[in-house]
């Protein structure tokens, strides 16, 4: 049986986001949680939405996808058996490393936004900051933004310069 280099490092990416995410849940949703509780944040809305997009983006592409982006390594390596090698191999390493940096620092940061701004909106009687939604939105999330936008452009140019490498990959004799 063939194997695959690029297949094997995308499954150990997808665990090891998978034990990011698992450690995210248990802080976020297990016995000991932070105050306020991230589930409060959650059900208070409007900042505390990017609590909840970045934890299920986070799943969705750096566990989900990450894991399903092995099978056209897979598929081009072992089924094809057109092993990666030379400017391919790098477009590889490119599309693995600027993927997985951007998919961590963009859905984190929505994390961490969110669970500020949201905990933030929330009374102090449940320990919360007690701000007003145009506070939070100044104090708080403005910042985020500008960071997390450098690592979507990140993952996005991971996913041109590796399908960039499948389709050359695909095309070698």
């Amino acid at each position: 049986m063939v194997e695959s280099k690029w297949a094997n490092r995308w499954i150990w990416a997808s665990i090891i986001n998978g034990l990011f995410a698992t450690i995210w849940t248990l802080y976020f949703f297990g016995p000991i949680q932070p105050t306020p509780s991230p589930s409060r944040v959650i059900a208070g809305g409007s900042a505390g939405t990017w609590l909840f997009v970045g934890y299920i983006s986070y799943i969705v592409v750096g566990v989900l996808a990450t894991a399903v982006t092995a099978l056209f390594y897979y598929h081009i390596e072992a089924t094809l058996n057109k092993p990666y090698s030379g400017l391919n191999n790098i477009l590889a390493w490119l599309h693995l490393i600027f993927g997985n940096i951007g998919v961590i620092g963009a859905t984190w940061l929505m994390m961490i936004a969110g669970y500020r701004g949201g905990a933030a909106l929330l009374p102090t009687s449940v320990g919360g900051g007690g701000l007003n939604i145009a506070q939070v939105h100044e104090q708080i999330l403005a910042p985020y933004p500008y960071w997390i936008e450098p690592f979507i452009l990140l993952v996005a140019a991971g996913a041109l310069l590796g399908g960039l490498g499948y389709v050359l990959q695909w095309m070698k004799k």
